[in-house]
């Protein structure tokens, strides 16, 4: 950790040795940031919040309270993580075996949020601008701008880069009712037009 930090740290935070966290990240009450993570610049870290040994968050993500952030996990740029939302890292754990070599990986992409309360069982990547609803429990791949809910979550619609639902037409072609940018859907795709 160089000398001369460039972020905010509650006194109670705990940042343990070998981080690099991005300038004007703000790191708040009760929460650790444990060895060899790297937290990306503009980032908010809400109250209790743990993250694991070697995560990676990218720029400007938003962990709200009370999130765990198990080693296996990495957000990418622009992520939400809603409060109370939890990752898992092992698919099948025993208190008595240990399988920290097992950890699954699990890849949140750039723009998604997840809601709160949410699941993501390990190693099920979630697609850019994807949106997880709250309470839901997700057990495959997400793909990019889809909108998943329930346990277990299912896709049942897709959302905007600013995070409202889309309404295509029979061209397969969608308005954000927010920003105007229009987004195409294809082969069971969306992309942005």
């Amino acid at each position: 950790m160089p000398d001369e930090k460039n972020y905010f740290a509650h006194p109670t935070a705990i940042i343990d040795e070998g981080c690099e966290i991005g300038s004007e990240t703000k790191i708040w009450h009760f929460s650790h940031i444990m060895p060899n993570c790297r937290i990306g610049e503009h980032c908010n870290i809400g109250q209790n919040v743990v993250i694991s040994p070697g995560v990676v968050l990218g720029k400007n993500v938003k962990v709200q309270n009370n999130v765990s952030i198990y080693t296996g996990v990495a957000c990418e740029d622009d992520v939400f993580l809603g409060p109370s939302m939890v990752f898992t890292n092992v698919t099948n754990p025993r208190s008595a075996v240990n399988r920290k070599d097992q950890y699954a990986k699990t890849i949140v992409k750039k723009g998604a949020s997840i809601g709160a309360n949410a699941t993501i069982v390990c190693g099920h990547d979630i697609g850019k601008f994807a949106f997880i609803g709250a309470g839901a429990v997700v057990t495959k791949n997400v793909p990019d701008y889809a909108l998943v809910v329930g346990n277990p979550a299912k896709q049942t619609g897709w959302m905007s880069e600013y995070g409202h639902k889309l309404n295509f037409n029979k061209n397969g072609e969608a308005v954000c009712q927010e920003s105007g940018e229009k987004y195409l859907l294809e082969n069971g795709k969306v992309s942005k037009a």
